[in-house]
């Protein structure tokens, strides 16, 4: 049970990362700016929160299909990362 869970965090944390990767992306493509440049603009502008949230969207198909397969457990792990993601955000932002 705890090693499905695991699973599922990693899952969360890796969908995550490739979120934040992909909305950095797509926003450095609308403002015609490097992608480094735009990452470096709102994670030294205190609005890195923004990407961390817009990145916790993926998770969404995470947990969907692992509980399409009856991977439960998996996806505890998703939503525990999701959680995870949701502190974070509201911790930068507010501190």
């Amino acid at each position: 049970m705890k090693k499905e869970i695991l699973i599922g965090f990693i899952v969360g944390i890796i969908t995550n990362t490739l979120g934040v990767i992909v909305c950095t992306f797509i926003i450095s493509q609308v403002k015609d700016t490097e992608f480094v440049d735009t990452f470096k603009r709102y994670y030294y502008s205190s609005n890195f929160w923004m990407l961390i949230t817009l990145g916790a969207l993926p998770n969404l198909a995470a947990f969907f299909g692992f509980i399409r397969l009856n991977r439960d457990y998996r996806a505890r792990g998703v939503l525990l990362a999701t959680f995870g993601a949701a502190i974070t955000s509201y911790l930068i932002y507010f501190f």
